[in-house]
């Protein structure tokens, strides 16, 4: 199946995505710890041009990662932002800001991995990265079951409980193929992709609308 057949290459590819700066240097910064430590478990409402969906994050799953998505939300670093790389049947990927400068700040601010102790199943949210310890703001939600990313170092922190049919709506006709920089989204912001990529679907507001949620709320899968 051709699917089957691009994985390793689809993986190393959104291994590579998270990757650049505006400069276009490759100078690594230090890991950085998150700024507030995540509740045991909180659920996040995204608003989005394709309808609303629900996060569930387990801090136990990914430590690190949901500090971070839990500062990166609480500080609205998400609004208005866009899907950026959606590939159907693969993966949908945000986390670039509408101000190029708050991407550029924490593209400095780089977070140490944590161990893969869930799958990337369908619906699973784990962080982009571009090598050890070089997650910053960026986030995928695994369209499908992504077991060979496990492999690569993903680790999922959380997964999405309600509105995955409008997860599975987002655009993706620009694919990986599409011509959208990264490195200018970095510098730039929404200003480049509107102005030169209008189909993207917009991810409108992300708040955080429970914490302390009980375990059993939701079920926990391999």
């Amino acid at each position: 199946m051709r699917l089957r057949s691009l994985a390793p290459v689809l993986a190393a590819a959104l291994l590579l995505a998270a990757c650049g700066t505006p400069s276009g240097t490759k100078k690594k910064a230090e890991p950085s710890k998150p700024a507030d430590q995540a509740p045991a478990e909180f659920k996040v409402k995204f608003e989005t041009s394709k309808g609303e969906f629900v996060v569930h994050v387990h801090r136990d799953w990914a430590p690190r990662g949901a500090d971070r998505f839990y500062e990166l939300v609480k500080s609205g670093f998400y609004d208005d932002s866009r899907f950026f790389r959606v590939i159907k049947e693969y993966v949908a990927q945000f986390g670039l800001a509408k101000d190029p400068k708050l991407s550029q700040l924490y593209a400095k601010s780089q977070i140490a991995d944590d161990p893969v102790m869930k799958s990337n199943m369908k619906g699973r949210v784990s962080f982009a990265k571009a090598g050890p310890s070089s997650r910053t703001s960026q986030v995928f939600i695994s369209l499908r079951n992504n077991r060979a990313l496990d492999e690569q170092g993903f680790a999922p922190f959380g997964e999405v409980i309600s509105g995955m049919e409008s997860v599975e709506k987002l655009h993706y006709g620009y694919g990986d193929y599409g011509g959208i920089d990264q490195s200018r989204i970095l510098a730039e912001g929404n200003q480049y992709l509107d102005r030169n990529f209008s189909r993207l679907d917009k991810l409108v507001k992300a708040t955080i609308v429970e914490e302390g949620a009980s375990s059993s709320s939701t079920p926990a899968k391999p």
